[in-house]
């Protein structure tokens, strides 16, 4: 955006007033991408007002500068040291998302058939920006499910742990937007948002704020334009809103990376991928041997990793003949275990992984409540460190893209590092992925971005 302010129709925020990243740089190729791997997601909270008979504050809160994390390249290892002294985050916290992951995966992705892609930090995020607005039962509910137990350490290490995350170089990017859309009024009542609320979001969820009018289809039209571009154009809903909405909180995450180990294309040639159903499909699948690499085998499964480029790695399993992907996520305990637990070795692994790239959506409201956040959804739920108004989630809704193919860099001396490995060769693993599969993309701590099922590489 090169500073170039978005909505100047709907909003009345000054240019200065907010700082906005850096517009993403695309590539000379566009959407064919130089890039390895390429996922974002967009979730949008819906904040609806119950109307006290009560005369509204026409005092707007102030909107809050929002100026990203200074960015660094993907070789510079002691701005990344320095980045993760200065903002630690707790073994606690890295474990928390994850079985929130996996507790909100098991319930999302269990569900019908068909590739599926879901960003449980995209959820957790949002999440934790409504709960810092939150007060009372509403408050724990949704801290019990977010593992925290008070907002203001939800705060603090959801900040700290978005500056170890963001990254923006030449090689990848992990991006995590956020935004408040904040309405003027409802039902003829002017509504004033809490100060505190909007300036915590700022600080330490990089969240912009904007003055809107949810009565206008412009609105949506801002709305949807805004997650284009902070999710690069791999995704452009059609944003409806209602005239009796107050607040529409914003995440979208943006992700892309390079393979350490590029795949030859030379190599991709066409084969059988079988389905669940018995029926067969032909899809390109990218093949390569990696002469020293770690693997696991687990009941039921077998999983390794290859590593990008930002320091994460995209996860694979792969269920026994026989074993449904399903069975793995039956339980936030089966999908632990898969993605934990098992037999560690080392040796060759042969992959043979199909070319994919899907859209999916989700419908969260009902799964949440079956999680146990009930109150946060009813219209006496207590929002106050929001607003003064009466307020109550009444959707959440994520979609999401992700696309991977054999795009790299040339060989490094990180690359070589990584095929040098540090013990002998013990096993061989074939990490071939003509049926259906799990995946997951994690960040270099650990954290879970990602998690997905295959079904169908040609859909």
């Amino acid at each position: 955006m090169k500073n170039k302010k978005m909505f100047d129709a709907i909003t009345d925020i000054d240019d200065e007033l907010i700082e906005e990243a850096k517009e993403i740089k695309k590539s000379k190729l566009g959407r064919k991408r130089i890039l390895g791997l390429v996922a974002s997601v967009v979730l949008i909270i819906g904040i609806s007002l119950f109307v006290k008979t009560m005369q509204g504050n026409s005092n707007i809160a102030p909107l809050a500068q929002v100026i990203y994390p200074k960015a660094y390249a993907f070789d510079d290892y002691d701005s990344m040291g320095r980045v993760r002294d200065e903002n630690p985050v707790t073994s606690n916290t890295i474990k928390a998302i994850n079985n929130f992951a996996y507790k909100t995966g098991s319930l999302i992705l269990k569900e019908g058939e068909g590739n599926k892609n879901y960003s449980p930090l995209s959820l957790y995020y949002a999440l934790a920006m409504a709960t810092t607005g939150a007060q009372g039962q509403t408050e724990k509910e949704l801290l019990d499910l977010l593992g925290m137990y008070n907002s203001k350490t939800l705060s603090t290490e959801s900040g700290n742990l978005y500056r170890q995350l963001y990254k923006d170089n030449e090689i990848g990017k992990l991006k995590i937007a956020n935004s408040l859309w904040l309405g003027n009024e409802a039902n003829g009542w002017l509504i004033r948002f809490k100060d505190s609320f909007i300036d915590n979001a700022a600080k330490n969820f990089y969240a912009s704020s904007y003055n809107v009018d949810f009565a206008d289809i412009e609105t949506g039209k801002a709305m949807g334009k805004w997650i284009s571009e902070n999710t690069n154009g791999t995704l452009s809903p059609e944003i409806k809103t209602d005239p009796e909405q107050i607040l529409s909180i914003i995440n979208t995450v943006y992700f892309c990376d390079q393979w350490i180990n590029r795949f030859d294309k030379d190599k991709t040639l066409e084969d059988t991928f079988y389905l669940s159903d018995g029926k067969e499909v032909k899809v390109d699948f990218m093949n390569q041997t990696l002469g020293s690499s770690g693997f696991a085998r687990g009941k039921d499964f077998t999983r390794s990793s290859l590593g990008l480029k930002n320091g994460g790695e995209m996860i694979f399993i792969l269920p026994d003949q026989g074993v449904s992907p399903y069975d793995l996520l039956s339980s936030p305990e089966e999908i632990e275990r898969s993605f934990e637990e098992g037999e560690d070795a080392y040796g060759e692994v042969v992959w043979k992984i199909p070319k994919f790239s899907f859209d999916s959506e989700f419908k969260l409201k009902d799964h949440l409540k079956e999680l146990g956040v009930r109150e946060a959804f009813n219209p006496d739920a207590d929002f106050t460190g929001i607003t003064d108004n009466m307020a109550y989630i009444n959707d959440i809704h994520q979609e999401t893209y992700i696309s991977i193919d054999e795009e790299g860099v040339e060989a490094s001396a990180f690359t070589q590092i990584y095929y040098d490995g540090s013990g002998q060769p013990e096993g061989r693993a074939e990490m071939v992925l003509d049926r259906p599969f799990i995946y997951g993309i994690t960040a270099p701590n650990g954290n879970l971005l990602f998690i997905g099922i295959c079904s169908n590489p040609a859909d």
